[in-house]
């Protein structure tokens, strides 16, 4: 077998002598497979609470743009007849049958 040494050079080692380097290779992915799976669950877990908060302000949002087109609804039913109640009294007015206040 051939062992790498840090300086880099080749040199030739038994079976043996690799076990322990691939014990602590393994170790270390098996550390970081499972601290991947950890920081991967936890991203995950955190995404969907976002999801949920999102769906919840759309959810409110829309309820509120329903509430204020019923509200402007309303409105302009008021403001219609408002504005006939006020064509009427100028109608029935002798003040304003006899003028023209149009420019």
């Amino acid at each position: 077998a051939v062992v790498s040494t840090q300086s880099g050079h080749y040199g030739r080692g038994t079976l043996i002598d690799l076990i322990p380097l691939l014990v602590v290779n393994m170790s270390e992915v098996d550390s970081n497979e499972k601290q991947t799976e950890e920081e991967s669950a936890e991203y995950k877990k955190q995404l969907i609470q976002q999801v949920l908060e999102l769906q919840n302000t759309l959810d409110d949002l829309a309820q509120r743009v329903d509430s204020v087109k019923e509200q402007n609804s309303k409105l302009k039913s008021e403001n219609q007849v408002l504005t006939q109640y006020i064509e009427n009294l100028m109608s029935s007015s002798t003040i304003f049958q006899n003028n023209n206040f149009s420019k």
